[in-house]
Formats: structure tokens, C-alpha cells, sequence
């Protein structure tokens, strides 16, 4: 081809283009697979240590991570009613997808956003784990809007169902230096132990505006706000408001405490 003729010129570019898109998209479709798997075991690491299955931090395969969490009761919740929805398939169950569609979320009320959503899922995917046939902690996922980005994360109760037993925030866009410290194990640590509700069942915890002494009674329902980060700090506490309210897993928390769950006999389904 002679391409020193401007038309055989841009013919070639077009044709050039066209095979390198070709190629793009074929690596994409090939990689996908892949991508999604990786998704799944990162999602799934944090999972089973908040789950109390694995040590925090243990150095274990793919193949272990995805068995480790095939020992939990994975389900899809319907977050207004409390109970759990089996007509949804939990493998391609999608929360934020679910978000978007106004088939399977609802919009919230102004006054009762305080995790900023505007809107929210009708659903969530919830893990148990369970000592014998016993529940031993739930892993529950939260999302609000921080300072800058949404922060994405999950918090594992006690079998109490009050009680903190680990917390985790694993996406989010927050100040460097400041607000990102929400994923700073030393800071979630604090978290460890502190109670979302008093005797009187009241929602009681929050992120306090700064340093909680550890021998007060504050301490039994109040974490320490992060330096520097007062909006996030903020954000946090109030979306943990609006999950553990009665707009969120209250209505699940208390059927819980009503009929506690005993362990399937099979896996309910893999993790979302």
C-alpha cells in the first residue's frame, strides 16, 4: 500500500486502531475472569478475619481465603422487614448495583440520611459464623458518605449483638494522611470491644470528637476521633448511626435476639 497518499494514510491509522481495540478488548474479556476472582478473595480475606476465622493478617493462599469463608451461613438480608430473602440468588447479588435500581432500592428521607446515601439497597449480603451450632459473630456491611468519597467497609458483632468484635473500612478516598487513617489497623483496634447499645437498648456508640479516656464510661460506647480528621471522623459516626438505627440492621439485630439462627446444614451461598 502506498502510503503516501493522505487517503492510504489515514486508511492505515483506521486499520491500525481497529486491530489495537480488537486486541484491548480481547485482553479485557480474557482478564475479567481473573479480575473478578482476585475481587472476591480480597473481599473475602477481610471477611473471615473480621469473622474471627483466620488471624488477622495470616498469609494464606486464594484456595484457603475462599474455603475459609465457605464455612459461614452467607445471606441475602432484607434490610426492611429483617429477615432473610432465599428468592435471591447470593452469588450475582449485587448491593450497589441493587442501589441504582429503583426496583430494588429505596429512596431515604432527608432527615434520616445520615449516612448521605440519598438512596439505598433494599438488600444486603450478611455473614454469620457460628461456634457449634451457636451464632458467633455476624459480619454486616456499612457504606455512607465520607468527607470526599464513600466509605465502604464492614463491622462484625458479638453474639451479643452489641458488641464490636472487629471493624473494617476497605475502600475509600479520604484525605491522605488524615481521614484515610479509618483503614489504620491501630485505629480500628479501639474499636475492638466497644458496644453499639446500652442496657436500655438506646443506639449509644459514636466517634468521639477527640481522645476517649479509656477508664470512663464513655469509653464503653465511644471510640477516638482521628486528629486532624474531624469530618471523617463525623461521617463515620454517623453512618454508623443510620445502619445500626432503625432505618438499617436494627430490625434484623432484634429478630436475631428474638430467634437466634442455628448453622445450615449446607452453606447458604458464596460470598457478594
Amino acid at each position: 500500500m502506498n502510503v503516501e497518499k493522505p487517503v492510504n494514510a489515514l486508511l492505515m491509522v483506521v486499520m491500525v486502531a481497529f486491530v489495537c481495540s480488537v486486541l484491548v478488548s480481547l485482553s479485557a474479556v480474557g482478564l475479567r475472569p481473573i479480575h473478578v476472582r482476585n475481587q472476591l478473595v480480597e473481599r473475602s480475606r477481610n471477611i473471615v478475619a473480621l469473622a474471627g476465622l483466620v488471624e488477622p493478617g495470616a498469609d494464606l493462599s486464594n484456595d484457603e481465603v475462599l474455603a475459609a469463608i465457605e464455612q459461614m451461613d452467607i445471606r441475602v438480608l432484607d434490610i426492611d422487614t429483617g429477615n432473610f430473602d432465599d428468592s435471591i440468588d447470593v452469588t450475582t447479588f449485587d448491593a450497589r448495583t441493587a442501589r441504582n435500581d429503583p426496583a430494588t432500592s429505596v429512596a431515604i428521607e432527608p432527615d434520616n440520611d445520615l449516612a448521605g446515601l440519598g438512596r439505598r439497597s433494599r438488600y444486603e449480603v450478611v455473614y454469620l459464623a457460628y461456634d457449634g451450632n451457636g451464632l458467633e459473630r455476624v459480619v454486616l456491611p456499612i457504606v455512607g458518605q465520607g468527607m470526599w468519597s464513600t466509605l465502604y467497609g464492614y463491622v462484625a458483632l458479638e453474639d451479643d449483638l452489641s458488641t464490636i468484635a472487629a471493624a473494617s473500612f476497605y475502600e475509600q478516598a479520604e484525605t491522605a494522611g488524615l481521614g484515610d487513617k479509618i483503614t489504620d489497623p491501630s485505629w480500628l483496634s479501639k474499636w475492638e470491644g466497644v458496644r453499639l447499645y446500652g442496657n436500655d437498648g438506646g443506639y449509644r456508640f459514636r466517634v468521639a470528637p477527640g481522645p476517649v479516656e479509656p477508664a470512663s464510661a464513655a469509653a464503653d460506647f465511644q471510640v477516638d476521633g482521628i486528629s486532624g480528621a474531624t469530618v471523617t471522623s463525623s461521617a463515620v459516626s454517623r453512618l454508623m448511626g443510620y445502619w445500626f438505627g432503625p432505618d438499617g440492621y436494627l430490625p434484623f439485630i432484634e429478630n436475631l435476639r428474638e430467634s437466634p439462627p442455628e448453622r445450615p446444614g449446607e452453606n447458604a451461598g458464596g460470598p457478594q
